[in-house]
């Protein structure tokens, strides 16, 4: 746990290369914790363009200057570079350090050493280097044994939280995994140390309720998803500074961790995929009579539905073949089943990937639920497709169709009923669900809509209007689908198109020519609205 990328001044000044040139430091002793990343010997006097900062220079002070401003500048750019210390070797260049120079380095805080007998830099160069890279193995050491006793603990059969546990002794300050967006997924903190999730709290009502902000000195690590676009990222590690400072061989540890938790969030969602997938299975078969009514709640209980004694809520989402890929159900499924505890009712979710629909049982108390259970539990489906990253422009959104509530017996033809309705609902104009009791006569039309009487119907219903609004403005089809939407009502008609009523007149005449129909006939109505609905399900 000590393990550090690099030793500090004072450990160099303690190495017997050093310690036989009888170090005396000089300026800015408070700074001898400073890491020391390399170690570099030169005597230019521009030599801080040829470092990169961390270094402990050796020197014999050829390279200083005779003024005292070369002097004062020399330090100065030194310090500005970020060097660990300056080492300066008397006798070769100077009995003792210049004043400009002890002033220099005290003010700017860089730590100032210098020698009163000669040693070879080589040497001193090689003790500190093997005591680095020393340093940097003991340090991946540290680091691999946390990473094998991870994965010891995965084998035993140990979780993501377990890992997490470890990894928060190693460090000594609480580690906590969140979903990209920010929310916690778990925490894990030192038995004697503060409640984790307490200190996640915190950092939150300090950020207004957003995702917490990393504090300085904090370690944030992506834990890969396999995948591109949303599937990137999984989740993150993150350890917070609380309890003391955080080290190099913390974010290294960190690092090795996230590939074992990688694998761990992999394997749970594959699991989560696969029990609703089982689920869908069970649903598929009590909607198609494999299942009966009779059988149906042991199995139930078995998958962890166990609603109270009352209504049964069919409800299936529709997705467009070409919104979800194969792939992307993982994420779907871990998506909707953490917004649908926010419905509050019992429910069973399964998905069945090839026939892209997502079937759900949910438990009502009574009928007067239903309207209410169905705003809730559509608008958690929907906000699963978002939180996954699935929505996409130009593509039909997922169409949530709900059933007709029931017991055990009718469970079975209203999934299957609503499953078919979801069907059909895709192309209709968006609602945030639809009522499988108002979609039977869009059922039928699709169920024909292969049919070639069919597409010959609407071509005789209304074809010439079709024709008419491919050369000529303005379109009149929209016209007629706003009259008979308000069933003939005129008044109401105008209002919605924004038209003034002599317009709506002659528009509403201009159709009856072209179509050679009686707007006011309730027959011909009938059939210009079965005309309408059967031109969305024919091509």
């Amino acid at each position: 746990m000590e393990a550090q990328a690099g030793i500090t001044v004072r450990r160099a000044l303690e190495l017997p290369a050093l310690r036989r040139g009888l170090p005396e430091v000089v300026a800015s002793e408070d700074q001898l914790d400073r890491p020391v990343r390399w170690v570099h010997a030169g005597e230019v006097p521009d030599i801080a363009s040829l470092l990169k900062g961390g270094e402990l220079l050796l020197t014999t002070g050829l390279g200083l200057g005779t003024r005292p401003a070369d002097q004062r500048n020399f330090v100065r750019t030194l310090a500005e570079r970020g060097i660990a210390a300056l080492v300066v070797e008397l006798g070769g260049r100077f009995t003792e350090l210049p004043a400009a120079l002890l002033d220099a380095a005290r003010s700017s805080g860089l730590p100032l050493v210098q020698l009163h007998r000669q040693v070879p830099f080589v040497t001193v160069t090689e003790e500190i280097h093997t005591e680095i890279v020393n340093g940097h193995y003991a340090m991946l050491r540290s680091a691999e044994e946390v990473h094998r006793r991870c994965t010891e603990l995965l084998l035993r059969g140990g979780g993501a939280p377990d890992v997490l546990r470890l990894l928060a002794d190693f460090a000594g300050n609480p580690v906590f995994l969140e979903t990209p967006d920010g929310q916690l997924l778990y925490a894990a903190g030192q038995a004697a140390a503060a409640d984790p999730v307490q200190v996640w709290d915190g950092l939150r009502r300090q950020r207004s309720g957003r995702a917490p902000e990393l504090p300085a000195g904090g370690v944030t690590v992506d834990i890969p998803g396999g995948g591109p676009g949303p599937g990137a990222v999984r989740a993150r590690l993150v350890i917070l500074p609380v309890d003391g400072p955080l080290e190099p061989v913390h974010r290294i540890a960190a690092e090795r961790t996230a590939g074992l938790l990688a694998v761990v969030l992999m394997q749970a969602r594959q699991e989560e995929e696969l029990a609703a997938r089982g689920r869908g299975d069970f649903l598929t078969d009590l909607a198609e009579g494999r299942t009966t009514a009779e059988d149906a709640p042991a199995q139930a209980r078995v998958l962890g539905f166990r609603p109270a004694d009352g209504l049964l809520l069919p409800v299936v989402m529709r997705l467009p073949a070409e919104l979800i890929p194969p792939g992307d159900w993982a994420v779907l499924v871990r998506a909707v089943q953490e917004e649908l505890t926010t419905v509050g009712l019992p429910v069973l979710m399964g998905v069945r990937p090839v026939e892209g629909r997502v079937p759900l049982l949910l438990g009502l108390r009574a009928e007067s639920e239903r309207s209410a259970a169905a705003d809730r539990v559509a608008a958690a489906l929907r906000a699963g497709v978002e939180r996954a990253g699935l929505e996409r422009a130009g593509v039909l959104p997922p169409a949530v169709v709900v059933g007709v509530a029931g017991d055990w017996a009718g469970a079975g033809p209203g999934l299957r009923h609503a499953a078919e309705a979801a069907t059909a609902a895709q192309g209709l104009p968006p609602r945030p669900w639809y009522d499988a009791r108002r979609l039977d006569i869009d059922l039928l039309l699709w169920r024909l809509r292969d049919h070639p009487d069919l597409a010959a119907f609407v071509d005789r219903a209304i074809g010439p209007l079709l024709v008419h609004d491919r050369t000529a403005r303005p379109p009149l089809l929209p016209t007629l689908e706003a009259y008979l939407a308000h069933a003939g009502r005129k008044a109401e008609t105008a209002r919605e198109l924004h038209l003034n009523r002599q317009t709506l007149y002659d528009r509403l005449a201009r159709i009856s020519q072209l179509l050679a129909t009686d707007l006011d006939d309730p027959q011909a109505v009938l059939t210009l609205n079965l005309a309408l609905q059967a031109r969305r399900h024919t091509p």
